[in-house]
């Protein structure tokens, strides 16, 4: 079973503290059910605990507040037009692979850029979805105990202007783009959202044809 749930526009020290608890109580009983944690963050930047912050450029020009979190990654910028997809997934019958859970979050993404007219796809090396040459999502996870916390950034609309002031996921000179621009059409993220919900029973339930193979082969 898993539960999706839309929380609107949360600030990131909130959805975070949600995420903790949902963990430990998953770690506690393992019976509770998988959770899709679906919201727009207010404008923050974020990091991974890294000691390479050369993404940051200069972090004490950042026009928004810096939050250093518990996901693999550089530095990203989350703001309103932005879907955040937190699962809070048990990956141990899942196969505890975690390169097969980013796979399965790219093709959930790929597919939700389809809803929306969009062509998206993966580029070799690099996590993340992608329209040509311009990045579209962004994934960054962590597990604890082989529960996952964190996850991905759609870009459904709104200022992407953010971007400009830090070296994305640190990939020089990457250009950042939104379904939006990529669709020629106004989108909510709430409306995103339903389709995300929709289609991650498909591709992160436990019925997904990886996690089947997963089964078989572990």
């Amino acid at each position: 079973m898993l539960d999706s749930r839309w929380l609107g526009r949360l600030p990131y020290a909130e959805a975070l503290a949600l995420q903790e608890s949902l963990v430990a109580r998953k770690i506690a009983d393992p019976g509770t059910p998988d959770t899709l944690l679906l919201l727009e963050h207010e404008p923050v930047f974020t990091i991974g605990r890294t000691p390479d912050r050369s993404s940051l450029r200069d972090a004490t020009a950042l026009p928004h507040p810096l939050v250093v979190t518990g996901r693999g990654g550089q530095a990203t910028y989350h703001g309103p037009g932005q879907l955040i997809g937190y699962p809070i997934l048990d990956l141990k019958p899942r196969g505890q692979d975690l390169h097969r859970y980013l796979r399965a979050l790219e093709e959930m993404l790929i597919a939700i850029c389809a809803r929306a007219g969009v062509v998206g796809g993966r580029r070799e090396g690099l996590t993340g979805v992608w329209v040509g040459e311009k990045k579209i999502a962004s994934i960054g996870i962590g597990v604890r105990r082989w529960i996952s916390l964190h996850g991905f950034a759609l870009n459904v609309g709104g200022d992407l202007a953010p971007y400009r002031a830090i070296t994305p996921c640190g990939i020089a000179d990457v250009e950042m783009t939104s379904l939006e621009r990529e669709s020629g059409r106004e989108l909510t993220v709430e409306a995103v959202a339903a389709v995300a919900a929709e289609l991650a029973h498909a591709h992160l339930g436990l019925r997904h044809g990886l996690w089947t193979e997963a089964r078989h082969t572990d």
